[in-house]
């Protein structure tokens, strides 16, 4: 899928180009794509570079929380949930264990731990699988949970927004938390309905009030404030608790005294492989997406629907992050790249860089989730496990955009 996508971006980029120039004249449209292509390539050169430090940072600090038992107390915390959302597994199953652990990770923005704890998850699910090639309740479920998990530390936007120039790059920690919050309550409605799931019951339903109370609590009470008090508001809230969540960790580890500093370093020493590992992808992504922008083809898409949308008397604002909307549940490397790209025409700090920040951080990849988590233990029919995920996505965004116009609008 994303190789049919990539290579789009370019014939479609060529396409447009050639009727600038035979039908509008415009000969200049060729040197603004080759220069937006090393524009592009030297971009995302420089953003990945830049990475490293602040990827040490953050690996460093989840390497604690990994070691130091954070993930293990967040999964305690959630099991009496899962148990009775998932009636049909036991709850000494080691499945059990593995799905806790994977949606624990996810809620601490621990990608290289989530993934394959995901996979071990879905292996183990599998054992109880009377139909090896159809999906089982259970697996459907947890897949769709797990794309649209809540992420309480969503640690990369806030590395690609420090790297862009953010003035606070975590002002948008609040934002991507309702948003995913609205999308993963929305993946778990849509899908306990369609399997008929049990989930008017008392644990159930006070774990889900809670959480609903939170956030309707937090949106009710910035919404009740002016613009720029919000704004101040929310990123105190935002760098409070991301750095409480960081002490917490810390004060975890200590606790189980873990050499808290070798710990760190232990951590920190993957991030230089990761921060190096994804230029050829963020190059490869912010070429094709620079080389679509700078032929037209982008902007007179966007154009077309900014028109419809402002002929309805609607502010248009949100068109930008239309493209970023779309491709998340494609690609992240994808979604990704345009969300950079836009951050980097319009600023980390615009609307436009918030709302992307926020897309982002709403929803996963749900192909490549479905793909993976299925093809590895060989699920050929997968259900309705896509369009309960196309849901979750589909409202995140629509949340995302919400929020953003709340908090920065």
């Amino acid at each position: 899928m994303l190789n049919r996508i990539w290579g789009a971006f370019f014939f479609i980029a060529f396409g447009a180009a050639l009727v600038r120039w035979l039908v509008f004249g415009d000969e200049t449209v060729w040197a603004e794509i080759v220069s937006a292509m090393f524009d592009m390539a030297k971009t995302g050169f420089e953003i990945s570079l830049g990475l490293t430090a602040i990827m040490c940072l953050w690996l460093g600090v989840m390497e604690l929380g990994e070691k130091g038992g954070a993930v293990d107390w967040l999964a305690r915390a959630f099991r009496p949930l899962l148990t009775r959302l998932f009636p049909g597994i036991p709850a000494d199953h080691p499945a059990m264990g593995s799905m806790v652990m994977n949606l624990a990770a996810n809620m601490l923005g621990l990608d290289n731990a989530a993934t394959p704890l995901g996979l071990k998850a879905m292996k183990e699910l599998q054992t109880l699988n009377p139909d090896p090639e159809r999906a089982t309740d259970a697996q459907i479920l947890f897949l769709v949970i797990n794309t649209s998990a809540i992420t309480v530390i969503p640690t990369t936007i806030f590395v690609y927004r420090a790297q862009l120039g953010a003035a606070d790059p975590t002002d948008i920690f609040v934002p991507i938390l309702v948003a995913t919050f609205c999308s993963t309550m929305a993946g778990l409605l849509v899908t306990a309905a369609v399997q008929r799931l049990r989930i008017f019951q008392p644990v159930v339903l006070a774990y889900l009030g809670a959480m609903t109370a939170a956030i309707g609590g937090m949106v009710w009470y910035f919404a009740g404030l002016p613009q720029e008090l919000m704004e101040r508001r929310s990123a105190l809230v935002s760098n409070l608790t991301v750095f409480s969540v960081v002490v917490g960790i810390l004060a975890l580890a200590a606790y189980r005294r873990l050499p808290l500093f070798e710990t760190f370093v232990e951590g920190a020493k993957g991030g230089f492989k990761v921060a190096i590992g994804i230029i050829p992808y963020l190059v490869g992504m912010l070429v094709a997406i620079g080389v679509l922008r700078a032929s037209g083809a982008l902007d007179f898409a966007l154009d077309g629907v900014r028109w419809g949308v402002e002929g309805v008397g609607l502010d248009s604002r949100w068109v930008e992050g239309l493209p970023t909307a779309l491709m998340r549940p494609l690609s992240g490397s994808g979604a990704r790249g345009l969300m950079l790209e836009t951050m980097a025409a319009h600023g980390a700090d615009s609307f436009a860089g918030r709302l992307v920040s926020v897309l982002q951080g709403s929803t996963e990849t749900t192909f490549y989730v479905l793909a993976v988590y299925f093809g590895a233990v060989g699920i050929k029919r997968a259900r309705h496990a896509l369009p309960c995920g196309l849901v979750a996505d589909a409202v995140g965004a629509i949340a995302a955009i919400f929020v953003t116009y709340l908090f920065f609008g």
